[in-house]
């Protein structure tokens, strides 16, 4: 159980926690509502590379929720980060949407489709036979192949997608390759949500869907963990695991519910 009381700030994931492709999902209002009435700090940290933070919040304003752009961080703007701090100045092939392509030439990173330092990887409507083999290659030549996050497949409305590791694996194995991932669960990801918000892991919890992703990114950076059952994880998943989140809740509403809860019973 979790003393929501002691805790200062809260990492969220959006897929599966906040909404289903454009719906909404419940409790979320309510959720949002109490972290703003009990000042507590929050961060959405999501491994969906293809929006900018202000399309993440313009598309929450859509579904009725104000939330400032400084509340998101994406596998884009750290896969951005990671490649300004291993090489700036580097240049890269990219696949990906508008969030990828937007986080790297804000980090100084060029566009390059003969010698590139790097392809990277991320969620794409524009992933094609030919730009696979165009990323293939490359990798071939000589590129360090990058994915975005490792998330293998991801909620709609109507089922799932695949997503960036399951884009990332055709290369991988055509090459030999191995890819290096920048998003969740990998703890750079982790430690910049962290000192966004200013607070230590003992301080803050992690929210998700995903046991492979979220849990064990929260779990491992020291915090405190909740899975949600609105997104891919089941509590069969879960049982499929060595480790355990803190709390399993059907969804963040329920975390509303708890600290009410708490508060009336102390």
């Amino acid at each position: 159980m979790i003393d929501f009381s002691s805790k200062k700030g809260f990492i969220c994931d959006m897929d599966g926690v906040i909404y289903h492709g454009n719906r909404l999902l419940p409790g979320v209002t309510e959720f949002i509502d109490w972290l703003h009435k009990e000042d507590k700090k929050f961060l959405f940290l999501t491994n969906n590379s293809g929006y900018t933070p202000r399309e993440l919040q313009q598309r929450l304003a859509r579904m009725g929720l104000d939330v400032s752009e400084d509340h998101f961080y994406t596998s884009a703007l750290a896969t951005a980060e990671f490649l300004k701090k291993q090489k700036p100045e580097c240049s890269v092939y990219a696949i990906g949407e508008a969030g990828l392509f937007k986080a790297l030439y804000d980090a100084g990173v060029t566009m390059n489709d003969v010698n590139p330092d790097y392809v990277v990887i991320g969620e794409a409507k524009s992933y094609t036979l030919d730009t696979l083999i165009k990323a293939t290659n490359l990798v071939v030549a000589g590129a360090k192949l990058i994915g975005a996050n490792s998330d293998i497949s991801g909620p709609i409305e109507n089922g799932i997608m695949p997503a960036c590791r399951a884009l990332v694996a055709p290369i991988e194995l055509a090459t030999g390759k191995q890819a290096y991932f920048c998003g969740k669960p990998n703890p750079l990801m982790m430690r910049t949500g962290l000192n966004i918000l200013g607070l230590h892991s003992g301080e803050c919890v992690m929210v998700g869907d995903r046991m492979d992703t979220d849990v064990v990114s929260g779990m491992e950076s020291g915090m405190s963990t909740i899975l949600v059952l609105s997104g891919v994880s089941t509590l069969d998943t879960v049982n499929t695991f060595a480790y355990r989140p803190t709390m399993i809740l059907d969804g963040v509403g329920d975390i509303v519910k708890t600290a009410n809860s708490q508060r009336a019973a102390s």
